[in-house]
């Protein structure tokens, strides 16, 4: 299923109760919601889905889910947010039996940076012994891989797919697209330039602006793809307004409140994640309405 793993792919937020537990009727609920909005696959485990604090049971549990909701109709990929080549592996290993196309894994995000040669080696290792295609996810701002590095692992381990950028700088993601091998897969995780981005030639998005509003992100894929780009120039500025009232440390927790307005239960965050302020909540129902965005009132 790697062959459909384009276009728009939210990352999933991971719904918990007012207790920290992961809620798996509101996990479903949040996939078959994504799923009926026209993305095209979708991501469980990753940053907006507070993957970093999943144990591997949890992970387990809320891809295994996913995947059933999924039926089929959509890719489901698995994120890993580990500090060791250890911990990779043994989660990768515990999704691996599952039916999941691909793993999202990010380099350690602890303080110390691997060399080169260690960071080839360590997706090497989560490839070969998980058994899975890998799509690293380059987002660990003092453990960033220039895309020379980038190209380097694609090129030595085959089990590399492909990089969802996450950097702010378009000149980054431009440079590894021109330079990938042949056949691998860049997608853009930089939410608050979608437009410029799929202009040129990024496979697809892995982001939180995706999960927040996705029929509209679909709707700028597709505009797009038909070239009608003062279609998507206006989407792409209605996108920047809510990108610039959800970009906070809690992020997972302001994308919990847009889809709670859209009628999609997003859960708790899990402690000390903070839920969305009051002037967040504000700001965040404000670019909502003025995309004209069909929302409801809650509590």
């Amino acid at each position: 299923m790697t062959e459909r793993l384009s276009g728009i792919i939210p990352a999933a937020v991971t719904p918990f109760t007012e207790a920290g537990d992961l809620d798996e009727a509101a996990n479903r609920q949040q996939i078959r919601y994504l799923i009926e909005t026209g993305v095209h696959g979708v991501v469980v485990g990753g940053s907006t889905g507070e993957g970093h604090t999943l144990a591997t049971d949890e992970l387990r549990r809320a891809v295994s889910s996913a995947l059933d909701e999924a039926a089929g109709r959509i890719p489901v990929v698995a994120g890993i947010i580990v500090d060791s080549t250890r911990e990779a592996v043994r989660k990768g290993r515990a999704v691996a039996d599952l039916g999941v196309p691909a793993l999202q894994v990010t380099p350690v995000h602890y303080l110390f940076r691997p060399d080169d040669n260690s960071m080839v080696e360590h997706f090497r290792a989560i490839a070969e012994q998980v058994g899975l295609p890998v799509i690293i996810y380059n987002v660990v701002p003092w453990s960033y891989l220039s895309p020379e590095l980038l190209v380097r692992i694609m090129e030595e381990v085959p089990g590399v797919i492909g990089v969802k950028q996450s950097a702010g700088d378009l000149k980054l993601l431009a440079d590894l697209m021109i330079s990938a091998p042949p056949g691998k897969r860049i997608f853009t995780a930089v939410d608050a330039l979608l437009y410029p981005a799929f202009t040129l030639g990024a496979h697809g998005a892995v982001t939180a602006m995706l999960t927040a509003v996705p029929r509209v992100c679909v709707d700028l894929w597709d505009a797009v793809q038909e070239g009608d780009h003062s279609r998507a120039l206006h989407i792409h500025r209605q996108l920047l307004t809510l990108w610039n009232a959800l970009e906070a440390p809690n992020l997972p927790a302001c994308v919990k409140y847009a889809q709670e307005l859209q009628g999609c239960p997003g859960g708790y965050p899990r402690a000390p994640m903070p839920a969305a302020s009051a002037g967040q909540r504000e700001k965040i129902r404000a670019a909502l309405e003025a995309m004209e965005v069909r929302i409801r009132e809650i509590a």
